[in-house]
């Protein structure tokens, strides 16, 4: 049986073999991501559907700090949403036309994971119609794990 600890290893390790090729370096209106790394892209989670990341490193200690992996629930609703107006490291309140830093933000102690899910929603996408209109709570769940061991693989 995995402990705890173990487990929180092992997800934190996997951080330190980040791919460059994803890497974030700015967002527009924003400032750049100079004292902590990002990174988006996308997860494969089948031949026909894949499943858009942002992920940002905590700002504390990445190797020892945990991965939390946030889906915004739904379906339908965007985990941009919690990145951008929750607690993601800068948001962009309602009303407002600009970023700001998040003293709140999670990554101030925890590498964040943001997973859009199902796959239709926000940037993830389908290769056809019947993938993103014809799915389970069952299929979301297996396209969710199979995004996080992409995640895995990919860093």
């Amino acid at each position: 049986m995995f402990t705890k600890s173990l487990i929180l290893t092992t997800l934190t390790a996997a951080v330190f073999a980040a791919d460059e090729a994803d890497r974030v370096l700015s967002i527009p209106d924003l400032a750049v991501f100079d004292t902590f790394p990002a990174y988006s892209g996308y997860l494969d989670v089948s031949d026909s559907k894949s499943l858009h990341y942002f992920f940002v490193e905590s700002q504390r200690d990445p190797t020892n700090d945990p991965l939390i992996i946030w889906f915004n629930g739904g379906p339908g609703c965007s985990s941009m949403l919690g990145f951008a107006q929750e607690h993601g490291p800068y948001k962009w309140d309602s009303g407002t036309d600009f970023w700001a830093v998040n003293e709140f933000s999670w990554n101030r102690e925890a590498n964040m994971l943001y997973i859009e899910s199902p796959a239709g929603v926000g940037f993830s996408y389908c290769k056809g119609a019947k993938e993103c209109n014809n799915y389970s709570d069952a299929e979301t769940a297996e396209d969710n794990l199979a995004a996080v061991f992409a995640f895995f693989e990919k860093f």
